[in-house]
């Protein structure tokens, strides 16, 4: 399909991003590899009547260490989250779940602040952020603010993000030397999950069962209280309301979080 018509903003800086989105209002959308978005927009899933592109920002971009956390600039390209050797040896389970994104063409155009302002609930880098307990650098005309991944997604491709602010970087704790799992399931290897698991430090994330990334509280406080990986992981599917779709209905997704759970934690790396 084609999309609406639209007008094409090229933003020469954040603040210019920032003064355009402003100037258009909630009637604007932030692109910058565009597979989360474009896609929307020929399904008339979005339509925006202003794309401000953002894509070209060297300042957004980049991957740092900053104290216990480490720093990665939004407009910073999926593959080179997987390929880099600090995100690595500081994350790996982030360099491994943007290794799983689509094909080696959207990972070398899509963005880990395009992935995360979409909000699928079914994506790897959300889940895996969940995961890590990572939190959002976001930026609008009040200032800089930073939101826990927890209190981020809030909805159906819905974040917390105002209207008017942009997500300029992500900042995830160091976990170098924790073992960490990642489990999906998919139809295809490209595919989103239609259930995903990952686990590290004792944080135990869900995708695709619920409106957002899920915390598997019950895994997580089960694992606490000393309970083997078998016993925890049939609690997976606890306080969850999976969708239904020709891929799997509410039962099946439910059972699949529970194997899927046994399986990143009984295999974990590291």
């Amino acid at each position: 399909m084609i999309p609406a018509p639209f007008e094409y903003e090229l933003a020469t800086s954040a603040g210019h991003a920032l003064d355009l989105l402003a100037e258009h209002g909630d009637e604007a959308k932030l692109l910058a590899g565009g597979h989360s978005l474009l896609p929307m927009m020929k399904l008339r899933l979005a339509v925006p009547s202003v794309l401000i592109d953002i894509g070209q920002l060297t300042e957004l971009s980049g991957i740092v260490i900053d104290g216990d956390d480490l720093v990665i600039g939004a407009t910073t390209r999926h593959a080179d989250v997987a390929g880099s050797e600090l995100v690595r040896a500081e994350a790996p389970l982030l360099a491994w779940s943007a290794g799983q994104v689509g094909d080696p063409q959207i990972r070398h155009r899509g963005t880990i602040g395009g992935s995360l302002a979409h909000a699928d609930p079914a994506a790897d880098l959300p889940l895996a952020l969940t995961a890590l307990g990572g939190s959002m650098e976001l930026t609008g005309p009040a200032g800089n603010r930073t939101v826990p991944v927890d209190d981020f997604f809030v909805g159906y491709f819905e974040t917390a993000m105002e209207p008017d602010e942009m997500l300029t970087a992500v900042r995830i704790p160091r976990r170098p030397d924790e073992p960490w799992g990642y489990q999906k399931f998919t139809r295809r290897a490209n595919d989103w999950a239609i259930v995903g698991v990952a686990a590290v430090a004792g944080r135990v994330a869900l995708a695709n069962m619920g409106s957002t990334p899920l915390r598997a509280s019950a895994v997580e406080e089960a694992l606490a209280s000393g309970a083997a990986v078998a016993e925890a992981a049939a609690l997976a599917a606890e306080g969850t309301e999976p969708g239904e779709d020709i891929h799997a209905d509410q039962e099946y997704r439910q059972h699949l979080a529970r194997v899927l759970t046994e399986r990143a934690l009984q295999h974990q790396t590291g």
